[in-house]
C-alpha cells in the first residue's frame, strides 16, 4: 500500500469534519516528550496535510517546540465523535521550510502576527499588562508595511510511521486498522482488537 492511499483516507474523513458544523475542525492532540522521555500533550491546529505529513505552526521556543527539537518524535490524535471516528498518528518530526513558514505566517490576521512577536510562549508572565505592553510595542514597531515572520516561529511536520484508523461499532466491536511504514513508500496494514 502507498502513502497516498492512506493519506487520502485521512483526508476523506477530515474533509467531512471541515464540511460539518464542528466548532473546531482542525484541532488535534499533539503529544511530545522531553529528552528524559517525560510526556506532555496539548491541542494544536492542523494547518495542512499531504503525502509528506501533518503540519502545524508554533513558537520554536515554546515547551512543545523545545521538546520537538530535543526529541523529534511526536504523536497526534484526532477524535471526531459525530462521525464515530478517531485517527492516531506517530512519527518523526522536522521543521517545515522557511518558505512554507513564511507563506503561512503571511496568511494569518495581522493581530495574530503581532501576537506571535509579542508572546514569550510558555514563559512565566508576571502581570497581564506585561503581555499587553508587548503587543503595543510590536504593533507600533510594525505600524506600516507587512509584519515579517519571527525567526523563532514556524512550522513542524509530523512524518507518519504509524497511522491508526479507529471506527466505533455497536457493542464495542470497534474496528481498528493500523498502517505501519515499511520503507520508502510501502506500508503494511493489520487489524487489531479494540
Amino acid at each position: 500500500m502507498k502513502t497516498k492511499v492512506i493519506i487520502d483516507e485521512f483526508l476523506t474523513s477530515y474533509q467531512r469534519v471541515l464540511d460539518s458544523d464542528h466548532p473546531e475542525p482542525t484541532t488535534m492532540n499533539l503529544a511530545t516528550a522531553d529528552k528524559q522521555g517525560r510526556p506532555s500533550n496539548r491541542i494544536v491546529l492542523l494547518k495542512s496535510t499531504d503525502e509528506r505529513g501533518f503540519v502545524f505552526f508554533t513558537n520554536y521556543s515554546s515547551r512543545k517546540g523545545q521538546e520537538l527539537l530535543e526529541n523529534p518524535y511526536a504523536g497526534l490524535s484526532f477524535i471526531w465523535h459525530e462521525f464515530n471516528k478517531q485517527v492516531r498518528v506517530q512519527g518523526r518530526v522536522e521543521k517545515v521550510s522557511a518558505e512554507e513558514s513564511d507563506a503561512y505566517f503571511a496568511s494569518r490576521p495581522r493581530q495574530s502576527q503581532i501576537g506571535a512577536w509579542a508572546s514569550l510562549q510558555s514563559q512565566d508572565i508576571e502581570h497581564k499588562l506585561d503581555f499587553e505592553k508587548r503587543i503595543a510595542k510590536y504593533a507600533l514597531k510594525f505600524t506600516i508595511g507587512k509584519v515579517p515572520r519571527p525567526e523563532f516561529w514556524g512550522g513542524f511536520r509530523v512524518i507518519p510511521d504509524v497511522i491508526e484508523f479507529w471506527e466505533k461499532k455497536d457493542f464495542r466491536l470497534h474496528e481498528r486498522r493500523v498502517f505501519t511504514r515499511l520503507e520508502d513508500d510501502d506500508w503494511s496494514m493489520r487489524k487489531i482488537y479494540p
